[in-house]
């Protein structure tokens, strides 16, 4: 056995995240996971944003062309082409068909250059190459709450950089106040932190909805005033499905005539495929900024993670055919919206309310009044006992660094119609049993509730867990 003095600090650190309840969660789902005939009473995965709504969509457009996915052009296979080494500033094909589709995401109002994109293996990399160019060690990034729970790991473990949280309010909707930039910025003082920039999600993960023109603005207004960076993640930008179009920051830059302003220079959007087209597996991601810096040394880091060239063919010639793309991201949205109102009426049926929303994979949930305690202690025990008991696997605010206990994230396109409607019938079981506890009951229902949960609940613990 390797003694840990053998290894690298790295090796024996415990700042991956690892360990948060976000990725035990996942954790406990392998262990009993839900199927509808092999294991019906397993666990259902409501952790996991992936867009599994549209593979039809995706699976007709390679049905229709063969070539693409069998490494042919005009009838004529290219494998060899492809199969040797290739520059790691990608395919020229494929830079221009994504950002064709970047700007027709956002409505043609914003326009990319391919000298300014940087292709990377996820948005996991491209973040993660962003901190490495803009920050040292020991720096600081602020990051609006709650956010992605992988960011700890994402913009930290490797970079050393700290993460100092902008905290936001339910009851301004979670918005980004310039009160809470403020504080944010004070405390990273405070704690002799050199604050390098402002990182956002637009839309936001976990709340499930965009960040508005006048949060923008005041987030441009704040990184100009500081003379730091903002850093915007806009993964889920094509999942827009209600209310209002996406607005990207560049595009509130332009509004402001601030394309010639060091501002400018200082502003960067992280993209990938994962979610608008439900591709995390294909590792397709980008960064795209104007600083001539920034984009030299990003590419030469994305040596460590490039996109294959393979996965660059099928998917030039896929983002390429305007025509799909445009009905994909219309039908795509169109059933995004649908499935998001099923579980926001599954959830009003089991009493239960959530954020408003209009974008992402998943729903902000407010499941304060079902908490034993208003204490993060609370929110853990309410987490197991929807793990173990109700079978869903759900992520706890506190996973998300939210402030206020009690709010977990729920996601709805990673599962079909009917497993949704089943968890919505479990979480209404488990409530009203909840709400039955409250109320006096005879003992002898008192019991038989008792042996209920008993059993239900020891069905699916582990065996740590007994």
């Amino acid at each position: 056995m390797k003694l840990p003095h053998f290894l690298s600090k790295k090796a024996t650190c415990n700042t991956h995240g690892q360990d948060s309840s976000y990725f035990l969660g996942w954790q406990e789902y392998e262990k009993n996971p839900y199927h509808e005939t092999k294991n019906p009473s397993g666990i259902i995965q409501m952790g996991l944003a992936e867009n599994q709504l549209s593979f039809d969509l995706l699976e007709s457009w390679l049905e229709k062309n063969p070539d693409a996915s069998s490494l042919k052009r005009n009838g004529e296979s290219i494998f060899r082409e492809l199969a040797l080494f290739q520059d790691y500033n990608g395919l020229p094909a494929f830079k221009n068909a994504m950002v064709d589709f970047l700007a027709e995401i956002r409505g043609n109002k914003v326009h990319f250059d391919t000298r300014n994109l940087v292709l990377t293996a996820g948005a996991t990399s491209a973040n993660e190459t962003l901190m490495f160019c803009l920050a040292n060690p020991g720096e600081a990034f602020l990051l609006p709450t709650p956010y992605y729970p992988g960011f700890d790991r994402d913009l930290k473990w490797r970079t050393g950089v700290e993460i100092v949280p902008i905290h936001c309010s339910s009851h301004t909707g979670f918005e980004i106040t310039e009160s809470a930039l403020k504080e944010a910025y004070t405390t990273a003082q405070k704690r002799n932190l050199k604050v390098k920039g402002v990182l956002i999600t637009n839309p936001s993960n976990p709340l499930g909805k965009t960040i508005s023109r006048a949060e923008l603005n005041r987030l441009v207004t704040f990184v100009e005033a500081k003379e730091i960076h903002l850093v915007s993640d806009e993964i889920y930008s094509g999942t827009v499905f209600q209310s209002e179009d996406f607005t990207s920051v560049y595009e509130v830059l332009i509004e402001r005539n601030l394309q010639n302003s060091s501002v400018w220079g200082r502003t960067h959007i992280v993209y990938s495929l994962s979610k608008d087209l439900g591709l995390p597996g294909f590792r397709v991601g980008a960064i795209y900024s104007n600083d001539e810096i920034v984009v030299s040394t990003a590419t030469k880091m994305s040596s460590f993670g490039l996109i294959s060239s393979q996965t660059q063919y099928l998917l030039s010639e896929m983002l390429s055919d305007k025509k799909f793309t445009s009905q994909y991201l219309t039908e795509n949205q169109k059933r995004l919206n649908n499935r998001h109102g099923l579980l926001v009426e599954g959830l009003q049926n089991a009493g239960i309310d959530c954020l408003k929303s209009n974008a992402g994979l998943f729903c902000w949930v407010d499941m304060r009044h079902l908490l034993s305690s208003k204490t993060f202690e609370g929110e853990m025990e309410l987490w197991k006992k929807i793990m173990y008991q109700v079978g869903l696997n759900i992520s706890p605010g506190a996973s998300c660094h939210c402030s206020e206990p009690g709010w977990f994230r729920l996601c709805f396109a990673n599962m079909s119609e009917d497993t949704l409607h089943l968890a919505m019938d479990r979480l209404k079981s488990f409530v009203e049993s909840m709400n039955n506890d409250k109320r006096p009951v005879r003992s002898s229902r008192r019991r038989s509730l008792t042996r209920w949960v008993s059993k239900l609940s020891s069905s699916y613990k582990t065996e740590s867990e007994r």
